[in-house]
Protein backbone atom coordinates (compact mmCIF):
# COMPACT_ATOMS: atom_id res chain seq x y z
CA UNK A 1 0.00 0.00 0.00
CA UNK A 2 1.33 3.06 -1.07
CA UNK A 3 0.70 6.37 1.06
CA UNK A 4 0.45 10.24 0.36
CA UNK A 5 0.36 12.33 3.22
CA UNK A 6 -0.95 15.62 2.64
CA UNK A 7 -0.20 17.87 5.45
CA UNK A 8 -3.31 20.02 4.86
CA UNK A 9 -6.63 20.33 2.96
CA UNK A 10 -7.01 19.13 -0.51
CA UNK A 11 -6.64 22.41 -2.45
CA UNK A 12 -4.21 23.72 -0.49
CA UNK A 13 -1.23 22.58 1.39
CA UNK A 14 -1.69 20.55 4.96
CA UNK A 15 -2.03 22.94 7.80
CA UNK A 16 -1.08 22.68 11.70
CA UNK A 17 -1.09 25.73 13.33
CA UNK A 18 -0.45 26.55 16.68
CA UNK A 19 -2.90 29.38 17.97
CA UNK A 20 -3.03 31.21 20.71
CA UNK A 21 -6.77 32.21 22.38
CA UNK A 22 -8.00 35.86 23.25
CA UNK A 23 -8.15 36.23 27.11
CA UNK A 24 -12.35 36.97 26.14
CA UNK A 25 -14.68 35.81 29.35
CA UNK A 26 -16.34 33.25 26.88
CA UNK A 27 -13.25 31.53 26.62
CA UNK A 28 -12.18 31.34 29.77
CA UNK A 29 -15.18 30.37 30.90
CA UNK A 30 -15.08 26.89 28.77
CA UNK A 31 -11.40 26.17 30.02
CA UNK A 32 -9.45 26.15 26.86
CA UNK A 33 -5.94 26.65 27.94
CA UNK A 34 -4.41 29.93 26.25
CA UNK A 35 -2.43 27.44 23.94
CA UNK A 36 -4.08 24.88 21.96
CA UNK A 37 -3.02 22.91 18.35
CA UNK A 38 -5.80 22.24 15.73
CA UNK A 39 -4.74 19.75 13.23
CA UNK A 40 -6.21 19.19 9.66
CA UNK A 41 -4.63 16.32 7.96
CA UNK A 42 -5.07 14.76 4.93
CA UNK A 43 -3.65 11.35 3.26
CA UNK A 44 -4.13 9.52 0.38
CA UNK A 45 -4.06 5.70 0.09
CA UNK A 46 -3.67 3.71 -2.79
CA UNK A 47 -3.84 -0.71 -2.93
CA UNK A 48 -4.07 -2.55 -5.92
CA UNK A 49 -4.99 0.68 -7.92
CA UNK A 50 -7.52 1.33 -5.65
CA UNK A 51 -7.23 5.18 -4.10
CA UNK A 52 -8.57 6.69 -0.96
CA UNK A 53 -9.27 10.37 0.28
CA UNK A 54 -8.87 10.46 4.15
CA UNK A 55 -8.99 14.09 5.93
CA UNK A 56 -9.43 14.52 9.70
CA UNK A 57 -9.65 17.13 11.64
CA UNK A 58 -7.78 17.21 15.12
CA UNK A 59 -8.36 19.34 18.60
CA UNK A 60 -5.79 19.04 21.30
CA UNK A 61 -4.77 15.61 19.75
CA UNK A 62 -8.80 14.50 19.41
CA UNK A 63 -9.70 13.66 16.48
CA UNK A 64 -13.60 15.05 16.33
CA UNK A 65 -14.39 15.08 12.85
CA UNK A 66 -13.41 13.37 9.20
CA UNK A 67 -13.93 12.96 5.66
CA UNK A 68 -13.55 9.34 4.12
CA UNK A 69 -13.86 8.71 0.09
CA UNK A 70 -14.38 5.25 1.11
CA UNK A 71 -17.79 6.06 3.00
CA UNK A 72 -20.86 5.35 1.04
CA UNK A 73 -22.28 8.49 2.72
CA UNK A 74 -19.44 11.02 1.38
CA UNK A 75 -19.72 13.13 3.61
CA UNK A 76 -18.16 14.62 7.03
CA UNK A 77 -18.55 12.67 9.89
CA UNK A 78 -18.13 13.25 13.67
CA UNK A 79 -16.45 11.07 15.41
CA UNK A 80 -16.89 12.72 18.73
CA UNK A 81 -19.34 15.14 20.68
CA UNK A 82 -17.33 18.18 19.78
CA UNK A 83 -17.41 17.54 15.78
CA UNK A 84 -21.33 16.69 15.57
CA UNK A 85 -21.87 20.67 14.66
CA UNK A 86 -19.05 20.79 12.36
CA UNK A 87 -20.02 18.31 10.79
CA UNK A 88 -23.62 19.44 10.10
CA UNK A 89 -22.64 22.77 8.84
CA UNK A 90 -20.12 21.55 6.38
CA UNK A 91 -22.43 19.41 4.96
CA UNK A 92 -24.51 21.68 4.21
CA UNK A 93 -21.91 23.82 1.96
CA UNK A 94 -22.38 22.20 -1.32
CA UNK A 95 -19.13 23.59 -3.16
CA UNK A 96 -17.12 22.71 0.60
CA UNK A 97 -17.95 19.42 0.38
CA UNK A 98 -18.25 18.89 -3.39
CA UNK A 99 -14.30 19.59 -3.34
CA UNK A 100 -13.51 17.10 -0.51
CA UNK A 101 -15.87 14.48 -2.71
CA UNK A 102 -13.28 15.19 -5.66
CA UNK A 103 -9.96 15.23 -3.92
CA UNK A 104 -9.62 11.58 -4.55
CA UNK A 105 -9.13 12.22 -8.24
CA UNK A 106 -7.60 15.69 -8.33
CA UNK A 107 -5.54 14.54 -5.81
CA UNK A 108 -4.77 11.36 -4.78
CA UNK A 109 -4.74 9.67 -8.58
CA UNK A 110 -3.26 12.93 -9.72
CA UNK A 111 -0.42 13.09 -7.57
CA UNK A 112 0.14 9.15 -7.38
CA UNK A 113 0.66 9.06 -11.33
CA UNK A 114 2.82 12.30 -10.79
CA UNK A 115 5.04 10.42 -7.99
CA UNK A 116 5.23 7.23 -9.03
CA UNK A 117 7.90 7.24 -11.10
CA UNK A 118 10.46 8.53 -8.59
CA UNK A 119 9.17 6.46 -5.78
CA UNK A 120 7.63 3.24 -6.38
CA UNK A 121 9.03 2.31 -9.07
CA UNK A 122 12.57 4.03 -8.41
CA UNK A 123 15.15 1.49 -8.21
CA UNK A 124 19.14 1.74 -6.78
CA UNK A 125 21.40 -0.55 -6.72
CA UNK A 126 23.43 -1.37 -3.34
CA UNK A 127 26.67 -0.93 -3.36
CA UNK A 128 28.48 -4.00 -1.29
CA UNK A 129 31.30 -4.17 1.04
CA UNK A 130 32.91 -7.04 3.44
CA UNK A 131 35.61 -6.12 6.05
CA UNK A 132 36.48 -7.72 9.75
CA UNK A 133 35.17 -4.64 12.42
CA UNK A 134 39.18 -5.05 14.00
CA UNK A 135 42.33 -6.67 13.07
CA UNK A 136 42.87 -10.02 14.45
CA UNK A 137 44.04 -13.06 14.15
CA UNK A 138 42.83 -16.38 13.07
CA UNK A 139 40.94 -18.80 15.94
CA UNK A 140 40.17 -15.26 17.60
CA UNK A 141 36.44 -14.24 17.85
CA UNK A 142 35.59 -10.88 16.12
CA UNK A 143 32.75 -9.78 14.36
CA UNK A 144 32.38 -9.45 9.93
CA UNK A 145 30.99 -6.49 8.81
CA UNK A 146 28.24 -6.93 5.65
CA UNK A 147 27.95 -3.03 4.93
CA UNK A 148 25.81 -2.35 2.25
CA UNK A 149 24.42 1.34 0.89
CA UNK A 150 23.52 4.04 -1.27
CA UNK A 151 20.36 1.41 -2.13
CA UNK A 152 16.66 1.86 -2.98
CA UNK A 153 13.87 1.06 -2.09
CA UNK A 154 14.54 0.09 1.57
CA UNK A 155 13.40 -3.38 1.58
CA UNK A 156 16.89 -5.71 1.23
CA UNK A 157 17.41 -9.68 2.26
CA UNK A 158 21.68 -9.95 3.44
CA UNK A 159 22.90 -13.63 4.10
CA UNK A 160 25.43 -14.83 5.57
CA UNK A 161 27.65 -17.92 3.98
CA UNK A 162 30.64 -19.88 5.21
CA UNK A 163 32.46 -22.44 2.85
CA UNK A 164 29.32 -22.48 0.86
CA UNK A 165 26.87 -23.12 4.17
CA UNK A 166 24.40 -20.80 5.24
CA UNK A 167 24.67 -19.22 8.81
CA UNK A 168 21.63 -18.18 10.72
CA UNK A 169 23.40 -17.82 14.13
CA UNK A 170 25.65 -15.11 15.46
CA UNK A 171 23.91 -12.48 12.69
CA UNK A 172 23.74 -9.52 14.22
CA UNK A 173 21.44 -6.38 12.02
CA UNK A 174 20.65 -2.86 12.02
CA UNK A 175 17.33 -1.86 10.79
CA UNK A 176 17.50 0.04 7.11
CA UNK A 177 18.85 3.65 8.37
CA UNK A 178 17.87 6.90 5.97
CA UNK A 179 20.72 8.55 4.51
CA UNK A 180 18.38 11.89 3.59
CA UNK A 181 19.01 10.69 -0.19
CA UNK A 182 16.12 9.16 -0.75
CA UNK A 183 18.66 6.17 0.00
CA UNK A 184 19.26 3.65 2.60
CA UNK A 185 22.38 1.57 4.42
CA UNK A 186 22.07 -1.03 6.26
CA UNK A 187 24.92 -3.19 8.65
CA UNK A 188 24.49 -6.67 8.70
CA UNK A 189 27.50 -8.29 11.19
CA UNK A 190 28.47 -12.04 11.85
CA UNK A 191 30.05 -13.46 14.54
CA UNK A 192 33.12 -15.37 13.88
CA UNK A 193 36.09 -17.15 14.57
CA UNK A 194 37.96 -18.01 11.41
CA UNK A 195 40.40 -20.46 10.29
CA UNK A 196 43.06 -20.73 7.97
CA UNK A 197 41.52 -20.67 4.36
CA UNK A 198 37.88 -20.31 5.77
CA UNK A 199 35.76 -18.40 3.06
CA UNK A 200 32.99 -16.34 4.51
CA UNK A 201 30.22 -14.63 1.82
CA UNK A 202 27.71 -11.63 2.40
CA UNK A 203 25.23 -12.12 -0.53
CA UNK A 204 22.38 -9.68 -1.23
CA UNK A 205 19.06 -9.55 -2.71
CA UNK A 206 17.43 -6.28 -3.79
CA UNK A 207 14.92 -5.48 -6.10
CA UNK A 208 17.27 -3.16 -8.09
CA UNK A 209 19.41 -6.81 -8.44
CA UNK A 210 18.42 -8.94 -11.46
CA UNK A 211 20.39 -11.26 -9.45
CA UNK A 212 22.21 -12.47 -5.99
CA UNK A 213 25.53 -9.92 -5.53
CA UNK A 214 27.71 -11.88 -3.26
CA UNK A 215 31.09 -10.69 -1.91
CA UNK A 216 33.79 -12.77 -0.24
CA UNK A 217 36.43 -12.24 2.70
CA UNK A 218 39.08 -15.20 3.05
CA UNK A 219 40.62 -16.04 6.52
CA UNK A 220 44.70 -15.80 5.87
CA UNK A 221 47.09 -15.92 8.77
CA UNK A 222 49.34 -12.66 8.54
CA UNK A 223 52.01 -14.72 7.36
CA UNK A 224 50.15 -15.84 4.35
CA UNK A 225 48.97 -12.50 4.11
CA UNK A 226 52.47 -11.28 4.28
CA UNK A 227 53.41 -13.53 1.51
CA UNK A 228 50.58 -13.18 -1.20
CA UNK A 229 51.42 -9.08 -0.51
CA UNK A 230 55.20 -9.58 -1.45
CA UNK A 231 53.82 -11.82 -4.68
CA UNK A 232 51.99 -9.22 -6.03
CA UNK A 233 54.64 -6.38 -5.15
CA UNK A 234 57.31 -8.67 -6.70
CA UNK A 235 54.84 -9.39 -9.82
CA UNK A 236 54.67 -5.73 -9.90
CA UNK A 237 57.90 -5.01 -10.11
CA UNK A 238 58.75 -7.66 -12.68
CA UNK A 239 56.33 -5.79 -14.45
CA UNK A 240 57.94 -2.41 -14.20
CA UNK A 241 61.40 -3.47 -15.09
CA UNK A 242 60.41 -5.37 -18.54
CA UNK A 243 58.69 -2.17 -19.29
CA UNK A 244 61.93 -0.36 -18.55
CA UNK A 245 63.67 -2.65 -20.56
CA UNK A 246 61.48 -2.25 -23.32
CA UNK A 247 61.69 1.09 -23.34
CA UNK A 248 65.54 1.27 -23.08
CA UNK A 249 66.02 -1.50 -26.23
CA UNK A 250 63.79 1.43 -28.48
CA UNK A 251 65.39 3.64 -27.67
CA UNK A 252 68.87 2.31 -28.74
CA UNK A 253 67.13 1.43 -31.45
CA UNK A 254 66.14 4.69 -33.13
CA UNK A 255 69.91 6.10 -32.07
CA UNK A 256 70.96 3.73 -34.24
CA UNK A 257 68.56 4.19 -36.85
CA UNK A 258 69.70 8.49 -36.56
Amino acid sequence: MAVLRITGAPETAALMMSLVVLSSPLVQSRDTPELYLYQRRSTCYESNGTHRFLEQYIYNRELYVQFDSNSAAGVFVAVSELGLLTAKNWNIQKEFLALRRSAVDTVCKHNFELDEGFTLQRRVQPHVTVSPSKKGHLRHHNLLVCHVSDFYPGHIQVRWFLNGQEETAGILSTNPIHNGDWTFQILVMLEMTPQQGDVYTCQVEHPSLDGPVTVEWKAQSDSARSKMLAGVGGFVLGLMAIGVSFILRFRSQRGLMN
